[in-house]
């Protein structure tokens, strides 16, 4: 019995040997006498969303063997091929993926060296793709309807927005106007500016705007709005500075009440009609028609308008020419305001009357009158013909405001 357990053991260990050669044979013979061989993987890889495109980046393999990377998508029905040259861990390399569809995307990426060798895997998922549909629910950024411009002085136009949607990435808004040398130009306003200067803005030209978006932080292309919004019409009228004028008193002009009372008072900053001192007050030594003289501080190449306002009670005009010459030397007159000739001796002297005013009220509430097309004007000459409580003497007001086109 002995003998015979060591015979079949040892048939056992023989058998064993031969299956293991015999195997290990078939084993070379399918790998063809061959070593499998993986090149090394890429690093960090990430992708970036686009305009029905994508881009995968990533730094690449420090295995020196590596001579391409291969890209596939649509469960490998596509695919693209990148040469690889660069094996430096701290560089990087981007693939544009081009004509995709907007949808979420999974891409497959290889590293393949010279014979043929390729990589494991390496899988991206949820890589969304933007395009149409996203683009058109984009909006542009909303103007200030309340304030939607203002003017400066100097003809600067101040475009007013109100503050971006922070639910999209607004990356800007495209201001296009035409300025005054006839040339489109644009601007960019930016996300988080409230508001944009144009400096050379030509009058009477559209002035449009466009927003422009990316779907994330990371994104390789920028959408516009489809369309241009149109900003609302923008006029040059701006109010006279004030703060320039000064009293120049003119031979016939009449005097004030008293010091509090001065003529200066017409530009004080006050609304509504004002009660004595806050007040223009004639003198009672200049029976009417009498005038006040007044410097604007500069010349205004286009007057557009005044408005009179009042005093709260009594003696407010309510017939007054407005007169106004760019340059006063060699233009005082001779003649008194009540003499009949007073009128012509004022043309003859380079003034325009710029405004003949009547009031059919009470002449205390703001009213504001138009002047048409006049010349450049710096000095202003009021003639008070009548007040609405009949006096012979003496005249009020509360306030005067001049505005001018400052883009013509």
């Amino acid at each position: 019995m002995k003998n015979i357990l060591n015979i079949s053991l040892f048939c056992c260990i023989l058998l064993g040997l031969l299956g293991c050669s015999h195997d290990d044979k078939d084993f070379k013979n399918f790998l063809k006498e061959k070593e499998v061989t993986y090149p090394g993987l890429v690093a960090k890889i990430h992708a970036k969303s686009g305009n029905l495109r994508a881009a995968l980046v990533w730094n690449p393999s420090p295995d020196p063997s590596i001579t391409k990377y291969v890209i596939y998508w649509n469960n490998k029905a596509d695919s693209i091929t990148l040469t690889s040259t660069n094996h430096n861990t701290a560089d990087s390399i981007t693939a544009i993926i081009p004509g995709l569809n907007e949808y979420i995307y999974s891409f497959t990426i290889y590293s393949y060296d010279a014979k043929g060798n390729r990589s494991i895997p390496l899988d991206i998922n949820n890589v969304k793709v933007y395009g149409p549909i996203y683009r058109s629910g984009l909006l542009n950024r909303t103007y200030n309807a309340a304030n939607p411009f203002s003017v400066s002085d100097n003809g600067n136009i101040r475009l007013n927005f109100l503050p971006r949607d922070t639910s999209v990435v607004n990356i800007g808004t495209d201001i296009k106007y035409t300025n005054r040398d006839g040339i489109e130009v644009v601007k960019q306003l930016k996300p988080d500016s409230l508001g944009i200067t144009l400096t050379d803005y030509k009058s009477g030209v559209p002035v449009q705007f466009r927003s422009s978006y990316i779907p994330d932080k990371n994104s390789i292309d920028t959408f516009f709005v489809a369309n241009y919004g149109t900003f609302p019409a923008i006029t040059g009228i701006a109010q006279c500075n004030k703060a320039l004028f000064r009293e120049n008193r003119l031979n016939g002009d009449a005097g004030t009440y008293s010091g509090e009372t001065t003529v200066s008072r017409l530009w004080d900053g006050s609304n509504g009609p004002q009660g004595y001192p806050n007040i223009f007050h004639s003198d009672g030594d200049h029976g009417m028609p009498h005038t006040i003289t007044f410097d604007m501080g500069k010349v205004y190449k286009k007057l557009t308008s005044i408005e009179e306002i009042g005093r709260n009670c009594c003696n407010n005009p309510d017939q007054f020419e407005i007169w106004g010459i760019a340059n006063i030397s060699g233009a005082e007159t001779s003649l008194s305001p009540k003499d009949g000739g007073w009128s012509a001796e004022m043309v003859a002297k380079g003034w325009t009357l710029l405004k003949d005013i009547t009031r059919t009220d009470d002449g205390q509430q703001a009213k504001k009158y138009d002047f048409g097309t006049v010349p450049p004007v710096r000095y202003i000459r009021v003639r008070i013909k009548h007040v609405t409580t009949g006096d012979g003497n003496y005249s009020n007001m509360s306030e005067m405001t001049f505005w001018n086109d400052v883009l013509n």
